[in-house]
């Protein structure tokens, strides 16, 4: 019976690819949080180790690097149980319908699509995601090759979570042995205060984490038109009835399409079911959810990361100072594995990717060109790069140490003069307030008195 079944298996898959067109070239670009790193950086590819377009970098010769400070996402994971969960529902619906199934190609062919994912996986790295981390650390020392010489310190800190702290170890591999640790391995230390803060952020996780009325805007779009189109458009090609979908159940068909890209490199069946018109739809829910979990949706968002971020300039200034004095850079090195919920309120607490009209639910069309679009902010193995410089034959002394800032490997310009290098000076006054007033203790110190959350919010 097995045999019998194999030729219409591969007959239903065929069909499926017929009727519907290969998608996951034209969705890739609306995975969000999920997508690949090569959708910011195409060049790679082709080319895993190319440093890209314009690599050279813009300072004089007569700069020298002194500190990298690096804040990465882990690389690319399998599903989180909990998406595992749901996908195997989806399927198992399919599956009980497939006996009928003969006039609908896209459910017979998703029916016999092997479920291979398992609860265990939970969130793990994947090997592509080790890939991920090991090219990133060659093209980084290729970049920075007098930061990463040999002998040079390399202090490598992780969340507690195991796809980051996996991800840690496979930087360091990519190094290889030109850095002298005594081995191959390097202790990679946990600090969940710096690369979890928001765990630790009792008012963020009161009154956004744990609280679904900040979440009203997604759960706005989930219920609107867009979405409703969406899910209709996904009911009629698997042969179900509508009111048997939801939302959560299309995202994580949409998402199954994006993991199976990400880590296997293949299209799957699953991307049959979506146009590019779907796929905007479906980023857009994903965006709302960051915008108002992870950016600028609340203060608290992104002021839970002023840990993080003044952690960054105290390093900064203790390389600025040790330089002064002519000693040793203690800390040359120092890479930090952690979330998209890590670098994205980091990323809004600087001020970047702010559109000047905040995602609503009802407001999808006009964001079609928002600057506020996670997977090309935060792809997996996403990383924020801060580059202390001396630089010699000045004019000003306050010119002795400037600063480059990139992420995913390309210059980001500053906020205060729209240029890729500022002096040093000049970047910590422009962040002068973060610096001396965001205090993370009664930032996220949850008000004692019983306030309902939207006005604290």
């Amino acid at each position: 019976a097995a045999a019998a079944m194999a030729p219409r298996r591969e007959a239903a898959l065929v069909l499926l690819l017929l009727v519907l067109p290969p998608a996951s070239a034209g969705l890739s670009g609306y995975f969000g949080t999920k997508s690949r790193y090569e959708e910011v950086n195409p060049h790679l590819v082709s080319d895993p180790l190319s440093l890209g377009p314009g690599a050279g970098g813009s300072l004089p010769a007569s700069c020298t690097p002194l500190q990298l400070r690096a804040v990465l996402r882990h690389g690319t994971r399998y599903p989180t149980a909990g998406q595992v969960r749901r996908l195997g529902e989806l399927h198992s619906r399919l599956l009980r319908r497939a006996a009928g199934a003969a006039a609908c190609p896209a459910a017979a062919a998703l029916a016999e699509w092997p479920m291979w994912y398992e609860e265990s996986l939970d969130g793990r790295l994947a090997p592509q995601g080790r890939r991920d981390m090991e090219q990133l650390a060659r093209r980084m020392a290729a970049r920075f090759p007098a930061l990463f010489a040999a002998r040079r310190r390399l202090a490598l800190a992780s969340s507690s979570k195991h796809r980051c702290l996996q991800s840690g170890a496979a930087f360091r591999r990519g190094l290889g042995p030109t850095l002298d640790f005594g081995g191959d391995e390097v202790e990679v230390e946990v600090n969940d205060s710096l690369m979890r803060f928001f765990d630790h952020c009792a008012k963020f996780v009161a009154l956004v984490e744990e609280n679904d009325a900040a979440m009203c805007q997604v759960n706005a779009f989930k219920e609107g038109p867009e979405m409703k189109k969406v899910l209709e458009k996904v009911a009629s090609a698997l042969c179900l009835p509508v009111e048997e979908l939801n939302a959560d159940l299309v995202q994580v068909a949409f998402l199954t399409c994006s993991y199976e890209l990400a880590i296997k490199n293949v299209t799957s069946p699953w991307c049959s079911l979506f146009s590019e018109e779907d796929a905007k739809v479906l980023e857009y829910l994903n965006d709302l959810k960051q915008y108002w979990k992870r950016g600028y949706g609340y203060d608290i968002n992104s002021r839970s990361s002023c840990i993080l971020f003044q952690d960054i300039f105290q390093h900064l200034d203790k390389a600025v100072e040790e330089s002064k004095s002519s000693k040793p850079i203690s800390s040359p090195l120092i890479v930090q594995v952690g979330h998209a919920e890590t670098l994205q309120p980091l990323l809004a607490l600087m001020g970047y990717f702010k559109d000047d009209e905040p995602l609503l639910a009802s407001n999808y069309a006009r964001h079609a060109r928002r600057k506020f679009r996670s997977g090309r902010i935060v792809p997996y193995a996403a990383n924020l790069v801060f580059v202390l410089y001396h630089c010699d034959h000045v004019n000003a002394s306050q010119e002795e140490y400037q600063v480059q800032l990139l992420l995913n490997e390309k210059l980001l310009s500053f906020h205060h003069s729209n240029e890729t290098t500022s002096t040093y000076t000049d970047l910590k006054h422009y962040y002068k307030d973060i610096l001396e007033n965001c205090h993370f203790k009664e930032e996220c110190e949850l008000a004692k008195v019983n306030v309902t959350a939207v006005d604290e919010l």
